[in-house]
């Protein structure tokens, strides 16, 4: 016999399988070791000194200011974590409901699970969530299979997926994945999309208008709420990309403005670990006239407080990935949540909004601002005035890391030239927001008397400047010792 679950306040117990069922390897004779490994004999002490030395070589949220404008790179609290490191919920496997039928072993988790999609629609105006899609990215592609099967069912002949300039690179992405033609609206001297433009490329074939809500710019379109009821009036449906909705937490409700599909990336407005820090996750959020489409499993609310997992939805798009989603980052989440409260979730935005116009008003004696207003999460600049001198945008990040910063996002949007894109988040105090600053100053000061000085750096890491170019072009990928 085998045991697959083992801990429990009194010991070890298990849930038994038989041994049949445990598939049965034994290792083949010429991949047996004929002697001893050779292993270097190390002093705890140099080892520990080794991988000490090489964690300083990283950039992380924990030990450095991380400015990444459209990526709040913003702290995780360490509480989330010991929630999601609970045994109770680290012990469960993912294939208890559908192997053992054990719905009423796993009711903790699928609570958590239940009540943050009724948060996340509350928070958002939506009338239903799928907490399955694994990022970002793979909640866009989600929402636009619901889209397409909205429309499929109609049996509307749509062929266009209409995404502003000034919208995430992955929006076009997602509907290319598709098979959709992608209509791209450009940028206005205010900052908006172009209206004008999207009343005459907006016809009966558009399927969906992708808007990033702000914007990349960190604007918000104060027309939002006539761009929604456009796209409506042609039956397109109209896609919120949730990525900068730390924003407008708490102050605004997609679902009141008109959007019928909202993601949310945990990891940007809900503190859970973003890239290299662990999974990602992405919940999806429809109106109802999308929710017959969602993906299986659905949870459901029976009587007493009991959950259970539904599958019988014959529209369904089917499961979009394995399980429920990335349950323990979920978890953070729902924690996360509960901490702040509705008070605290509307500060989020208030904090947001204010560190970056803070930068905004700041630097705006050292750089060019091409929209010269007050800003929502996020403030981008451009860095023309300093190429006049020959120093570029890409000077100026490498210049960052040796006073300890990591870069902004650079060159991107497309729509401003040298842009340098400022994300300060929430969670920075205005004394790293005032060292940040004050180097930014710096730099612009060099640039004018020794910019030579800027384009040398970095000069404080392994690996100095490296020809970029050459090395996109010239792909080596061989590992030498």
């Amino acid at each position: 016999m085998q045991l697959i679950f083992e801990k429990s306040e009194k010991g070890r117990r298990g849930i038994k399988m038989p041994d049949s069922d445990v598939p049965q390897q034994k290792i083949e004779e010429k991949y047996l070791r004929t002697e001893k490994a050779s292993l270097p004999e190390v002093s705890e002490l140099d080892v520990v000194r080794h991988f000490t030395n090489l964690s300083r070589l990283n950039f992380s949220v924990d030990t450095h200011f991380y400015p990444l404008g459209s990526c709040t790179m913003k702290y995780n609290p360490k509480f989330t974590e010991e929630a999601a490191a609970m045994e109770g919920f680290t012990d469960l496997h993912p294939l208890f409901p559908q192997i053992y039928s054990g719905e009423k072993l796993v009711q903790g988790a699928l609570e958590v699970i239940y009540r943050t999609e009724r948060l996340l629609t509350e928070i958002t105006g939506m009338d239903e969530f799928t907490m399955q899609p694994l990022a970002g990215a793979h909640g866009e592609f989600t929402g636009l299979l619901l889209i397409d099967a909205y429309h499929r069912k109609k049996e509307n002949k749509k062929k266009y997926v209409i995404v502003p300039d000034s919208s995430h690179g992955t929006n076009p992405a997602s509907a290319g994945l598709l098979g959709y033609e992608i209509i791209v609206i450009s940028t206005d001297s205010q900052g908006y999309m172009d209206m004008e433009e999207f009343k005459n490329k907006l016809n009966l074939e558009v399927a969906a208008v992708m808007l990033t809500c702000p914007n990349t710019l960190g604007l918000f379109n104060p027309r939002i709420k006539e761009i929604t009821d456009l796209a409506h009036s042609v039956d397109a449906l109209v896609y919120y990309d949730g990525a900068n909705f730390n924003a407008i937490l708490g102050k605004c409700k997609p679902g009141d403005i008109g959007f019928d599909v909202v993601h949310l990336n945990l990891h940007k407005t809900f503190a859970t670990p973003h890239g290299g820090g662990g999974p990602g996750s992405g919940p999806v959020g429809v109106t109802k006239k999308l929710s017959p489409f969602l993906p299986v499993p659905r949870l459901a609310k029976k009587a007493k407080e009991i959950f259970e997992l539904k599958y019988n939805y014959k529209e369904s798009i089917g499961a979009v990935a394995p399980f429920y989603g990335n349950f323990l980052v979920i978890l953070k989440t729902y924690a996360y949540i509960l901490l702040l409260g509705k008070s605290g979730l509307m500060d989020v935005s208030d904090i947001a909004v204010l560190n970056a116009n803070y930068c905004r008003s700041r630097l705006k004696k050292y750089y060019d601002f091409p929209y010269s207003k007050i800003c929502m999460h996020e403030c981008v600049c451009s860095a023309l005035r300093q190429v006049k001198k020959g120093v570029r945008a890409v000077d100026i990040a490498k210049y960052l890391i040796d006073r300890g910063f990591h870069p902004p996002t650079i060159y991107f949007p497309i729509s401003v030239k040298e842009s340098i894109m400022i994300e300060p988040t929430e969670t920075e105090s205005k004394q790293t927001l005032d060292k940040f600053i004050q180097v930014m100053i710096e730099i612009a000061r060099l640039s004018k008397s020794h910019p030579e000085k800027i384009k040398k750096a970095p000069l404080s890491t392994p690996v100095l400047r490296l020809d970029e170019t050459k090395a996109a072009r010239e792909l080596n990928l061989k590992w030498e010792e």
